[in-house]
């Protein structure tokens, strides 16, 4: 499927037996629209993850309820969005709006509990704590917790509702989007000082060819997923019995 980009709206392309292409139109929401999906859900808490598909580095989540929802902050957030989309300044800016007007929590699934339970428990760990920390925080009673994604939390005893490309319809998983993928940029930052030769700063812990051909070189550190990289390794063992 490809997306092409037309005004306010992307369209995907749907090929169907090879034969025809259909065209969906999607609308890319405003950050009014973002908020009044929120409210139609009633009192919300949205929370969305970072650091899923690296293969060094933890996982982030992030939980994000907004006490007071202004003109003003509609307007400073206007061009909150999925934060994958955003440049590194527009998702910096955005940081510091979002932490001045929410409550919030960040949490950090390290590398060895992602290796012990997986991956998506790890998400959905650091997801499920960041959502109490705010509860708790807020003082919150009756509302419902909106996540990102296809899958609802695990032994979370609150309402909860999962929202597929929810960063791209709720204003509360957006900003949640927003903290966790710029303090783990941040974190990734902080690990490439220290092991600056697999260009964590640039790369975020994903397999490109330069974090690749360094891993070749130097082998793992104790940042890395090794289960993640089992593949590349095997690909590699293949290769030397040539």
């Amino acid at each position: 499927m490809l997306p092409i980009i037309l005004g306010n709206f992307f369209f995907i392309t749907i090929e169907i037996f090879s034969l025809k292409l259909s065209f969906v139109p999607c609308k890319i929401l405003s950050m009014k629209e973002l908020f009044e999906f929120d409210g139609n859900c009633g009192v919300v808490i949205g929370t969305d993850e970072a650091g899923r598909g690296p293969a060094a580095g933890g996982v982030f989540a992030a939980c994000v309820y907004f006490p007071k929802i202004t003109d003003s902050l509609i307007l400073d957030l206007d061009r909150l969005n999925d934060s994958k989309k955003l440049s590194h300044t527009a998702r910096e800016k955005l940081y510091d709006v979002i932490l001045n007007n929410t409550i919030n929590s960040i949490i950090c699934v390290e590398v060895e509990e992602i290796e012990r339970i997986n991956i998506l428990n790890a998400s959905l760990k650091a997801m499920k704590l960041s959502c109490e920390n705010v509860i708790q925080k807020a003082g919150l009673k009756d509302f419902i917790t909106l996540v990102d994604g296809n899958k609802l939390i695990r032994n979370y005893t609150y309402p909860q509702k999962f929202i597929i490309k929810g960063d791209g319809q709720s204003a509360s998983i957006a900003a949640a989007s927003i903290l966790a993928k710029v303090t783990r940029d941040r974190y990734m930052a902080e690990l490439a000082s220290e092991c600056p030769q697999y260009g964590w700063n640039r790369n975020a812990g994903y397999l490109t060819a330069e974090h690749l051909r360094a891993i070749d070189e130097y082998g793992l550190s104790k940042y890395h997923r090794p289960s993640f990289l089992r593949k590349h390794f095997e690909k590699q063992k293949q290769l030397t019995l040539f």
